[in-house]
């Protein structure tokens, strides 16, 4: 195209990824990290070295976001969000065979924290719209790019805090493209696209029963941390039942025609048990789920403490939130109280229009005849945050995986890593779909 291999995005995306990764922007939930403002200047650079201006957006100390308008070759049509966040969960380095910040390439993989949530995203992004503000070539239509803090706490710091405070930077936007989308799976030796569709709202809660504190030698019915216990016992053995929405049908039936297995709505989790490591994603997806993940309670082992606190990571199907918070209610009892620690929305959209089109053909001129299917996803992203302004979300970091990588568990693993050939397929795909959108 005129440049030398550096200067592609083929050239520099791995390079890109591995120094996004060596700044470490670690999001323990308690603001307190080192924050993503070195990486939010690192990517605003980044964009200035081929003209692109950004604007650093600042919620808190250190805690920032990165936020840039590309115009595109037709002005009067809607604009797209194209979105990564910069946070990334924490790593302890005693786990890992490379060091979780080091963006070290071994194994024709990048590995490190960040890798697949979501700095490859986030250098794939940067990758193709440095070579094309270096070749002139505009996208289809206005691109909002936005390189967001505090995804991995739900956004307070980072996409709330844009969408609440500076609504005004997506003006215009009707879509946008996000992470955990576009990547391969392989089921019954036949590889797939999953293009997400779908996310389950949070509902992380705070559980607190107050009882009489006393001496530990002395009967007390009245005891805290029982009541709290029982309570957390009742909920993290509860059997939720299957919750079939349309992006989670639309996935299971493709994978059971690849599997050639007859897909039984009224026994979605058949299919399941076929589909290798994405089973714990998509099994999640088919039902409410709640994990009991903090308890704390007492200072000293013959202390009965007054109170008893527990912390819980709830995720509701779009459409059951009511459902849920019914059923916690009942299993949490008279004894236990409990408190949003943070609550959000469940998002779906419906698997067509132009946008799935551009996502879907760009996927293909890659991989001729590439099956491209829905699915939901059972954590959570910026997209809920984006969608209160009406934004039409999916997600869409595409990736070309081998069949024996287990992807879905990289995500909060240790040893995250992302193959380099994936990381180019990646940046080929956006390209294309800059182009088609």
């Amino acid at each position: 195209m005129g440049h030398d291999t550096e200067r592609t995005a083929e050239g520099e995306v791995v390079e890109l990824c591995s120094d996004l990764i060596r700044i470490d922007t670690t999001n323990a939930g308690d603001n307190n990290g080192p924050g993503e403002r070195e990486a939010a200047e690192h990517v605003a650079s980044l964009l200035a070295d081929v003209g692109v201006e950004a604007e650093i957006f600042e919620s808190d100390r250190k805690r920032a976001s990165v936020v840039a308008r590309i115009p595109g070759v037709d002005r009067e049509r809607p604009g797209l969000v194209v979105h990564g966040h910069l946070d990334v969960v924490p790593a302890s380095a005693t786990d890992w065979k490379e060091h979780p910040f080091s963006g070290e390439v071994q194994g024709n993989c990048v590995w490190g924290r960040g890798a697949v949530d979501m700095k490859d995203m986030d250098a794939m992004i940067l990758a193709v719209i440095r070579q094309r503000m270096r070749e002139g070539r505009r996208p289809a239509r206005d691109l909002v790019l936005a390189f967001l803090a505090d995804e991995e706490a739900g956004g307070t710091y980072g996409a709330r805090y844009l969408v609440d405070r500076h609504a005004g930077l997506f003006e215009g936007c009707t879509e946008a493209v996000g992470e955990v989308g576009g990547f391969s799976v392989t089921i019954g030796g036949k590889r797939m696209y999953l293009l997400q569709t779908a996310e389950k709202g949070m509902a992380w809660l705070r559980l607190t029963a107050r009882g009489r504190a006393g001496h530990g030698s002395m009967i007390n019915p009245e005891n805290a941390v029982t009541e709290v216990a029982e309570a957390v016992a009742r909920i993290g053995r509860h059997e939720w039942p299957e919750r079939l929405i349309p992006s989670t049908e639309g996935f299971l039936a493709a994978a059971g025609e690849a599997l050639g297995i007859d897909f039984d709505p009224n026994d979605a989790g058949a299919i399941v048990g076929h589909i290798g490591p994405m089973a714990r994603m998509i099994g999640a997806a088919l039902r409410n789920t709640v994990n009991p993940t903090v308890l704390r309670a007492g200072y000293k082992v013959n202390v009965i403490p007054g109170e008893a606190a527990a912390e819980i990571d709830g995720r509701f199907l779009p459409g059951y939130e009511d459902e849920f918070m019914a059923e916690i209610d009942r299993l949490l009892g008279d004894g236990v109280q409990r408190e949003f620690i943070h609550n959000d929305i469940a998002v779906e959209t419906t698997f067509d229009g132009d946008l799935r089109d551009a996502m879907v053909s760009a996927l293909r001129a890659e991989e001729p005849g590439a099956t491209v299917v829905p699915y939901c996803l059972s954590g959570g992203t910026d997209a809920k945050s984006l969608s209160r302004l009406g934004i039409r979300c999916f997600g869409f970091a595409p990736l070309r995986l081998p069949a024996d990588l287990d992807f879905s568990g990289m995500f909060h693993g240790v040893d995250e890593r992302v193959p380099v050939d994936a990381l180019t397929f990646g940046t080929r795909v956006l390209d294309k779909f800059f182009d088609l959108c």
